[in-house]
């Protein structure tokens, strides 16, 4: 490969590995090319899985600023560049490496964080992120639902004790006063207030008396 071919394959990788949301790398021995064009098709716009050189791969990884890279990338190397739901992407990796032994997942990078083999197993048995914002819709609809009711609960409560008040006045207009009997009651209570006050001169004659008695006295 000429230098400047070389070079252009290297800037390719580095395009698309700053591209990617992740990355995962296989070796494809004994995979044909129609298997791989199957997995191309599986994978649909979630990857790009690309066929690699490893010493091309190699010095693109340290151009992106990805180290302990190197012991992935041996043997026949293609790279899925995943340009979306990573989950996704390893899952239909796991499946296609399920129905063909062929297609070995050797690890990946994520984050630029390296993963063996085994933890791009864990991450395929992740749930998808459109099932997770499935999940998480469902639970905000069910947390509005819940407010919804709990602002409702007491006008409806209330509307149902102001249609037992009505009912119960048409039977007895006085409760809308204050009750049966109650406002009689408040009224002859003020009455007698007043005419405490009036008695009062009843008790002036006594004083007199005593007066009239300190004066005998004296005489």
């Amino acid at each position: 490969m000429a230098r400047a071919e070389r070079q252009a394959a290297v800037e390719e990788i580095v395009d698309q590995f700053n591209d990617a949301d992740g990355a995962v790398l296989t070796e494809y021995r004994g995979l044909t090319v129609k298997e791989l064009q199957t997995l191309r098709r599986s994978l649909g716009e979630n990857a790009n899985y690309a066929v690699v050189k490893n010493t091309l791969a190699k010095i693109a990884a340290n151009q992106v600023g990805i180290t302990g890279f190197d012991d992935l990338l041996t043997g026949p190397t293609a790279i899925a560049f995943i340009n979306g739901d990573v989950v996704e992407a390893a899952k239909g990796l796991r499946d296609f490496a399920k129905a063909n032994p062929a297609l070995v997942i050797k690890g990946g990078v994520l984050d630029g964080n390296i993963l063996d083999a085994k933890e791009i197993a864990k991450l395929a048995d992740l749930e998808s992120r459109e099932v997770l914002l499935g999940k998480l819709a469902g639970a905000l609809l069910a947390s509005l639902s819940q407010a919804v009711y709990l602002l409702n609960a007491p006008i409806a409560q209330a509307a149902r004790l102001a249609g037992a008040l009505e009912a119960k006045a048409q039977e007895d207009p006085s409760i809308l006063a204050g009750g049966a009997g109650t406002p009689a009651a408040a009224e002859e209570a003020p009455a007698a207030a007043e005419e405490t006050p009036e008695e009062a001169p009843a008790e002036e004659p006594a004083a007199e008396a005593t007066d009239e008695a300190a004066e005998t006295t004296e005489s």
